[in-house]
């Protein structure tokens, strides 16, 4: 081959290698987009994973399906996530407790929250309800610990899995108030529920959306909520900090994330049908009416808040000394 046709090939390809990721952009999503949702069906991940998987689909034109891959709490979804092919057709629905709270409750966490996965955006935040099963005795969180104080570990509260969002904050409400309270594990929100109402636990810290829902119903009392302001869906429930308990306070952002290879031109995509998702009258009308804080915060403006977060709680949560394994 000749210096001129040698040249010519070199150019041909450096042209197609400039133009793919232009292509895979353009034509991107040609083919259904998986979505991992790391927890079961029914709870806060499951509940934004569907509905983003149904407006990016419909604002697309191509099938975004969930996937719920479940275990170890939220880790065993997340690292798949982490170590899928980085080409936009693979996403995974990201939360506090997944990437901020989990580098703190495993000493050798396969993924890193903040190197494996780039935001494409946040769309909503809950704050959690602390309920007791509907004959406790107790009417507020003061109430609880006072006699938590008087009568250690005769309390007990559920939670849906080591290291799940409602262990590590209940855990970090009994250390920090400095009783003892304790802790009955479950597979998942669904099964504490069930032995709440039974009778057979004392408390949940769930999220606000789901634990309204027993409250309305008058199967549990509704004790406190852990924004920094009362929940609209509870108002004559005080927050944790009005209680007076501890300097605590936090609520759940969930969002969609991608592995963080993933092409640029590709992630731009993302980024702009998801704005254009989180801005549909619809979704903010349906995350309003299932007690969700409207974000629709991406990018940067996301991975900001991300940062913040899982610095924040991964340090606190190895300072209170809260494992999952």
């Amino acid at each position: 081959m000749g210096t001129r046709m040698f040249r010519r090939h070199v150019l041909a390809a450096l042209a197609l290698a400039c133009a793919a990721p232009f292509a895979q952009a353009q034509g991107y999503p040609s083919k259904p987009v998986r979505i991992i949702v790391p927890q079961p069906p029914g709870g806060g991940f499951d509940t934004v994973g569907r509905l983003v998987a149904d407006r990016m689909g419909r604002v697309t034109g191509q099938s975004f399906v969930v996937e719920n891959r479940t275990g170890s709490g939220t880790l065993v979804g997340t690292d798949a996530a982490a170590k899928a092919p980085a080409d936009g057709y693979t996403l995974l629905i990201g939360s506090v407790s997944n990437l901020a709270l989990n580098p703190g409750l495993y000493a050798n966490l396969p993924y890193d929250s903040l190197k494996d996965f780039e935001p494409v955006g946040l769309l909503v935040s809950y704050s959690y309800t602390l309920v007791g099963r509907k004959d406790l005795p107790l009417r507020s969180l003061k109430e609880v610990l006072a006699y938590a104080r008087a009568n250690p570990g005769k309390l007990n509260y559920a939670s849906a899995g080591n290291g799940s969002g409602q262990h590590v904050l209940a855990a970090a409400l009994w250390h920090l108030a400095k009783v003892e309270v304790a802790h009955v594990p479950y597979r998942g929100a669904q099964p504490a529920y069930q032995d709440l109402l039974g009778g057979r636990v004392d408390l949940f810290f769930d999220l606000s959306p789901t634990a309204r829902i027993q409250v309305d119903a008058g199967n549990a009392k509704a004790l406190a909520v852990s924004g920094a302001a009362r929940n609209t869906m509870h108002p004559q429930v005080p927050t944790v900090l009005e209680s007076g308990a501890a300097d605590l306070q936090l609520e759940s952002w969930f969002g969609l994330f991608a592995p963080a290879k993933t092409p640029p031109e590709v992630l731009q995509k993302l980024r702009a049908d998801f704005a254009r998702v989180a801005a549909l009258p619809d979704v903010q009308e349906a995350l309003v009416k299932g007690g969700g804080k409207p974000m629709a915060l991406i990018g940067d403006d996301a991975r900001a808040v991300v940062q913040r977060d899982v610095e924040h709680w991964s340090k606190l949560v190895k300072t209170l000394g809260i494992r999952a394994e």
